[in-house]
């Protein structure tokens, strides 16, 4: 008798998009917009995000996504957002199916806007569509000038790259004409910005580009 050797890794992400065109579609019906946050930890991901939800006169939700604990949506939380923690045991990527099943955990009526937070990873969380409307690469200053070439998948996929942390600029060697000459050579189309979450730096750009993007998917829902 034949036997068939089966990809399971395959087969599981097949089904993942399954539940990622489930999530577009439910979003899109709604108008809600979906942000994918992608970062190394230590990048300031959930520091950009407090001072996003401070600044973002929006309804808004958060999918926090980490190894272990909840410490990050009960920073969340304490700005009076609601947010749902997704522990991977281990795991360096959230999936689409989990996010299908936080959904349901959040009060998506009247919302405008939900980030994820993924889990501080530069690699896997590239590869896998969540239903988001765009990833965003963030990396910090201090982590170098190098991360656009050495993680290009990433980087060439976001809708924006934040490159955070620029108040440290003074006491770092960071070669940032040759970090946007790499991001600008793998992402000619996506947006690029420069911020601080403790000055304020850039924050007012990166809050209008979300406006757009949620104008944007509020007009198409409308089928404008």
């Amino acid at each position: 008798m034949a036997r068939k050797k089966i990809d399971i890794s395959q087969a599981v992400m097949a089904a993942d998009l399954g539940y990622a065109q489930k999530i577009r579609d439910m979003l899109k019906e709604r108008g809600i917009l979906m942000v994918n946050l992608i970062g190394s930890p230590g990048s300031g991901k959930t520091t950009l995000l407090e001072r996003t939800l401070a600044g973002l006169d929006l309804k808004c939700a958060v999918i926090e996504g980490d190894v272990a604990t909840d410490r990050d949506a009960l920073r969340i939380r304490a700005t009076g957002t609601p947010s749902v923690q997704i522990n991977t045991n281990g795991g360096c990527h959230l999936e689409a199916n989990w996010i299908d099943s936080t959904l349901e955990k959040l009060p998506l009526d009247g919302l405008d806007l939900i980030f994820i937070e993924n889990v501080g990873n530069l690699v896997c969380p590239a590869e896998f569509d969540l239903g988001e409307d765009y990833k965003v690469a963030i990396s910090s200053l201090p982590e170098g000038s190098d991360k656009p070439l050495k993680y290009p998948l990433l980087f060439s996929e976001a809708g924006a790259v934040v490159l955070t942390k620029v108040d440290l600029k003074p006491y770092i060697d960071f070669d940032e004409v040759l970090y946007w000459d790499d991001v600008t050579r793998l992402n000619p189309h996506g947006r690029r910005l420069r911020v601080s979450s403790v000055t304020g730096e850039g924050m007012q750009f990166w809050l209008k580009l979300l406006y757009d993007w949620c104008d944007a998917k509020k007009q198409a829902a409308k089928g404008e």
